[in-house]
């Protein structure tokens, strides 16, 4: 099956950078939302995201301008479901909405049709535990932003199908991203379970006194993070030696945190009302700290890589 139309489902951070990269792909893809005002919104995010791309010279505005075209709205979703190849929900995490949208989608969508989650962590096997067709439900997470990014991490569920899986993997490598199979359905996937290890020893080494959070985030973002887009964790483990690497590893590992849970200090945090940003504070004192230009900085940072391959292990 050829994907022309799409559907993506959700106007947040998320859905209109899953739209706009469908569109670069030659895909029709449709921003559909419960209200027309919201997929309107929706609909000008996917457009703003591919103007950044065109003004920092990452696409041409001849790719811009066509994937514009493809671009549409809608609030109407059951009227649209049964001429979609693909539906890719990015709603809230919350495992029983997800699982009441599958099954509706899946009751109204074709029976050869795709339907993809973006969730970043729930399984898909549950999601679609009550789809009469799983074996076309599939996990695809893109990261944040989208419309930047190129990783998308590609689940399958303990249903889902090869055939399910290749289509996905052909698509989001003609829509310019990088898909990684994940092949066992598990809590994190694969870039979050990383991820979420590297943040819990963090939170635990402010916890422990070891080091302020401003010298915990230059360590990550100076150190092992500068080399991370053209060095993989792997790769380095191999280059110094897996006896070096397992030596140190063995040591370290005994005085990391490994509690099943949480470090407590999310939760004195949030019972003090230092819930992040918006709050204006967090870890780091947000009345010092400006989040619009930490977002700033890093999305620069990610054109600047994308610009020079980096991200694509050509840098």
């Amino acid at each position: 099956m050829t994907i022309q139309k799409a559907l993506v489902i959700g106007t947040g951070m998320m859905g209109p950078g899953i739209a706009g990269s469908l569109a670069l792909g030659g895909v029709g893809a449709t921003v559909v939302s419960r209200t027309a005002d919201g997929a309107r919104r929706g609909l000008e995010s996917a457009l703003r995201g591919l103007r950044v791309l065109a003004e920092n010279g990452l696409i041409e505005a001849s790719q811009e301008s066509d994937a514009a075209a493809r671009l549409a709205s809608s609030h109407q979703l059951d009227e649209l479901l049964p001429s979609a190849d693909l539906v890719v929900e990015s709603a809230p995490e919350d495992m029983a909405f997800k699982q009441d949208l599958f099954a509706h989608l899946d009751s109204l969508a074709r029976p050869d049709a795709i339907l993809a989650s973006n969730t970043s962590g729930l399984s898909i096997t549950a999601i679609a535990s009550r789809c009469a067709h799983p074996e076309r439900v599939i996990t695809t997470h893109f990261w944040n932003p989208p419309h930047l990014m190129p990783l998308v991490e590609i689940v399958r569920g303990e249903k889902t199908s090869d055939d399910t899986v290749a289509q996905m993997r052909d698509l989001w490598r003609h829509c310019g991203k990088v898909p990684v199979l994940v092949k066992k359905d598990r809590p994190g996937q694969l870039g979050n379970r990383m991820q979420m290890a590297m943040v819990r020893e963090a939170v635990n080494i402010i916890q422990e006194g070891i080091a302020d959070p401003d010298d915990v985030d230059t360590a990550a973002r100076i150190g092992f993070g500068l080399r991370l887009p053209a060095y993989g964790v792997l790769e380095h483990q191999d280059m110094v030696g897996l006896v070096l690497g397992h030596a140190v590893c063995d040591y370290i590992a005994r005085d990391l945190y490994n509690e099943p849970s949480a470090p407590a200090l999310y939760r004195e945090k949030i019972a003090k009302g230092e819930t992040g940003a918006a709050a204006g504070r967090g870890f780091h004192d947000w009345s010092r700290k400006n989040a619009a230009e930490v977002r700033d900085r890093r999305d620069k940072f990610v054109i600047e890589c994308l610009r020079r391959g980096i991200t694509h292990g050509l840098g």
